[in-house]
């Protein structure tokens, strides 16, 4: 018999994020008092590989059995867990196209974070990323055709889940065709449902019997719900989601205090809408003061039958039953099979490197001169991207390789560079499109590390790894010494 939901409950429906690597009293205190089960992790949370694990065994004494840790480990620029073996991207994999590789990288990355007390991945990514200008999905995406997103990403999330470890498809209804990051501001996708059907649905319907859990995306689709972006909105998770198609795994939103939600709804309202909508859990990071706003408006609004107590214990009742289905645990991972782990993302790595307009090594005694900026900080959305010394590091056999650190890659002035015989590389570390001043460029070799459409801003040899993890930029200096060939195809048009 279902337990009766009381407005004191509600915060059994709030994931939270905590402040710093250990959990202090204050925090624990707040987690107890609002009998809050699920707290989600980011970088600023995780220290050494054991104080990690010590963090989620106090996080599960504190919030109990059915406790839920997440974060987001998808690989490639968004892992947090960088201590583990890094998988790659999305589209590094979807480069390779081997869904038997997909299910061994899942597999992987569940089992690493199984071992430091995680039992929720906000993975995999089921975005079709069709739109070259996306300022947030890029390589996060495993194509831009739907049939290879759900055969990749399913055979991902099936290794995931094998290994213990819940995933969370995301960004439904979709996020692939945006031109506005919803960490910023507010997007919108104006489609109609039959566009929809045919492309930015079909991944999270195909797989909706196999995901225990879908993230929501902070988009206005005006054609469907012209007033609520689709975290918010009845039509889309209600009625799309729940009712038609009738899924019942949990739906969590995504982080209320993007500017998308927060800016024009805050998070009280935000928090209420939500669940109204058809989520079963909000994602409410923030101070604990903000926190609170989404915690007192979700039990007021219990408290004055807004939201119902039958809607309370139904989410609840979703979110036991993914608790007890994927359990916090602190598995060994050590010795074969975590060396075997890092073997395998090295293989994957190196699998999806690809090599565009007929690119080529340049020859180990040519002279090269190589432009890369020399940091590119955190968004806090990806890790930093790598730094100019490791770029350096990839030319460390070759006899003569100037190189050459900017403080802005976007900056650079082509009628500065010298034409004295050097062979010219561009190597791109940041996410960022680089604009009109890169069609001047001509370098003889252009080295795409992070966002695969800048191999449309340059043209000219190029040669794209879909991430910057030491596996990617291991496989790249194997291809420039000659070693190791590209012969990946894209999945997504790069002219």
């Amino acid at each position: 018999m279902t337990q009766a939901f009381t407005p004191e409950d509600a915060g059994q429906l709030v994931m939270v994020d905590i402040q710093g690597k250990t959990l202090d009293a204050a925090t624990a205190a707040f987690l107890r008092e609002h009998k809050i089960r699920a707290v989600c992790l980011f970088r600023k949370n995780l220290g050494t590989e054991e104080e990690v694990r010590q963090l989620t065994r106090e996080l599960r004494e504190v919030m109990g059995p059915h406790a839920l840790i997440g974060l987001d480990q998808e690989g490639g620029s968004v892992v947090r867990a960088t201590f583990l073996p890094q998988a790659p991207s999305a589209m590094a994999l979807g480069a390779a196209g081997d869904s038997e590789l997909c299910e061994r990288v899942g597999a992987a990355v569940a089992r690493g974070l199984r071992s430091i007390g995680v039992n929720w991945n906000f993975a995999p990514v089921l975005d079709i990323n069709n739109n070259p200008a996306n300022p947030v999905i890029a390589e996060r995406s495993f194509s831009e055709r739907a049939d290879e997103v759900t055969r990749l990403a399913g055979a991902w999330m099936w290794g995931s889940l094998r290994e213990g470890v819940a995933c969370c498809v995301k960004h439904f209804p979709g996020h692939g065709d945006t031109h506005v990051d919803s960490h910023l501001a507010l997007p919108t996708v104006d489609k109609s449902r039959a566009e929809l059907d045919a492309l930015e649905l079909r991944p999270f319907h195909a797989l909706r019997e196999i995901a225990p859990a879908v993230m929501t995306a902070h988009i206005v689709y005006p054609q469907i719900d012209p007033e609520y972006p689709a975290t918010l909105s009845a039509t889309i998770l209600g009625g799309i989601l729940r009712k038609e198609w009738g899924y019942e795994g949990v739906v969590i939103t995504d982080a209320l205090m993007m500017k998308a939600i927060c800016e024009r709804y805050g998070y009280d309202r935000a928090a209420v809408l939500a669940l109204q909508a058809g989520a079963d859990m909000i994602l409410a990071q923030g101070s604990l003061e903000e926190q609170g706003q989404s915690l007192r408006a979700l039990r007021e609004a219990f408290a004055r039958g807004e939201l119902t107590p039958a809607q309370g214990a139904r989410a609840r009742d979703r979110l036991d039953r993914l608790a007890r289905a994927y359990p916090v645990s602190h598995d060994d991972y050590g010795g074969a099979v975590r060396e075997a782990d890092g073997a395998l993302m090295a293989e994957a790595w190196a699998r999806g490197l690809t090599a565009l307009r007929a690119a080529k090594a340049p020859a180990l005694h040519a002279p090269l001169r190589v432009y890369v900026q020399t940091d590119v900080p955190t968004d806090m959305v990806s890790e930093a991207g790598p730094t100019g010394a490791q770029i350096a590091g990839l030319f460390s056999g070759f006899a003569d390789a100037e190189i050459v650190m900017l403080d802005d890659l976007l900056g650079l002035d082509w009628s500065q560079v010298p034409q004295d015989g050097r062979q010219t590389i561009v190597a791109s570390t940041h996410r960022m499109r680089y604009g009109a001043n890169a069609g001047h460029w001509q370098p003889d070799l252009h080295l795409v590390l992070w966002n695969p459409f800048q191999a449309l801003d340059v043209q000219g040899p190029t040669v794209v790894s879909w991430g910057y993890a030491d596996g990617a930029l291991a496989a790249l200096k194997s291809w420039l010494q000659g070693e190791l060939a590209a012969t990946a195809a894209s999945p997504v048009s790069l002219g």
